[in-house]
């Protein structure tokens, strides 16, 4: 999985992930949630529009980055999820605990 980091504004910042969430890269996406808050950025949007593939560990790394967001004082918040993403959160009932957005900008205004 590849990520990137766009900074909006003082207090903003959304992760691009691309490829597949799960146990190999969801490492990657704790620490650089971990990392965006550390910095000060206490809302993290988390665009999966280009994620193709997303298991219990990805599931894992996305609460634990709600944790770290709303510890923090914050949020964090998913755009664009792909119908096989947004089938498993349904499947898992974490539709109701992440929010997910239509776009990166709904999931930012939000």
């Amino acid at each position: 999985m590849n990520l990137d980091i766009t900074e909006h504004g003082t207090t903003s910042a959304v992760l691009v992930l691309n490829g597949r969430l799960n146990l190999v890269s969801s490492p990657m996406l704790r620490e650089a949630v971990a990392d965006v808050i550390a910095d000060g950025r206490t809302l993290v949007v988390v665009d999966l529009g280009a994620v193709s593939f997303v298991d219990s560990s990805g599931l894992g790394a996305l609460v634990a980055g709600l944790k770290t967001a709303r510890a923090a004082g914050g949020d964090l918040r998913m755009a664009d999820a792909p119908e096989q993403v947004a089938s498993v959160l349904r499947l898992t009932n974490l539709d109701r605990v992440l929010r997910v957005h239509p776009t990166v900008e709904a999931a930012l205004d939000a």
